[in-house]
């Protein structure tokens, strides 16, 4: 006798079932990697984080340079934004922590960056330096709105304090060190990568990492609009129509700046 096929309705009923599961797990599965992608960034910002205390360690309390090769020390090296994706890795390796970060390029990246995606994008490094922290004075001299911390213990409640975040910039790479307004009304200077969803990846001056939040939609959408197209947005300052519910998300910045003083 020979062996009975399959029923063309039995074939459909096997089919729907697959889908059904497959409509089931394909969002715990895109939620599994967003939370591995999460996990694999603070474990990189982690690495740059302990690096970053071993070069104060080794240095007299004083902090890498925070900015973008303007000096010898700092942590990076300057590239035009035009250079290639292997050059902007070199400027990575000729930076002054890129020894004490285990000498991997890799660290420097976070896995949900999307920008090397796009075919005029050329950006690699997805963290900067809080300017505080031996990086940019914003506004520079008198103008200053903060007077940046150039040893470690200049910088009151560690624990508090971020130094690397994840930045974006219009400009195919990033450029200095993030910082922000103190003086006036609430104000971003520079707008913040949100790969992780709604949520930036923070490591803090006493080693530790954090995902944060955000919640002000106005402030959402700008800095999205740098990551869906990093060459249109032009303006780098945002002023908050919602200046109540903006403020919680601005304050989170300003208490965790890391600096010696602010104006």
């Amino acid at each position: 006798m020979g062996k009975k096929a399959f029923t063309l309705i039995e074939l459909l009923v096997v089919i729907a079932i697959i889908a059904i599961l497959m409509s089931i797990l394909m969002p715990a599965l895109r939620a599994a990697k967003v939370q591995a992608q999460a996990l694999h960034c603070q474990a990189n910002l982690k690495t740059l984080c302990l690096a970053w205390l071993m070069y104060k360690d080794e240095n007299d309390d004083k902090m890498v340079g925070g900015n973008v090769g303007s000096v010898s020390y700092d942590w990076v090296r300057n590239v035009a934004g035009t250079a290639t994706v292997e050059e902007k890795k070199q400027a990575i390796r000729d930076g002054a922590l890129f020894r004490y970060a285990g000498k991997k390029v890799e660290v420097y990246h976070c896995p949900a960056d999307q920008r090397l995606k796009d075919p005029v994008q050329t950006a690699y490094r997805t963290f900067s330096i809080a300017g505080g922290a031996n990086g940019e004075e914003y506004g520079g001299g008198v103008n200053s709105n903060y007077e940046r911390a150039t040893k470690y213990s200049e910088i009151k409640n560690p624990s508090l304090k971020y130094v690397f975040l994840e930045d974006i910039d219009n400009r195919k790479d990033l450029v200095g060190s993030w910082v922000i307004r103190f003086a006036g009304p609430p104000e971003w200077v520079d707008p913040l990568a949100m790969w992780h969803n709604r949520r930036s990846a923070f490591s803090y001056a006493d080693g530790h990492t954090e995902m944060h939040k955000w919640h002000a939609k106005y402030f959402i959408d700008w800095c999205r609009a740098f990551m869906v197209d990093p060459t249109g947005p032009g303006a780098h300052f945002h002023h908050s129509p919602e200046p109540d519910i903006y403020e919680e998300d601005y304050q989170f910045a300003i208490k965790g700046f890391p600096c010696k003083s602010h104006k």
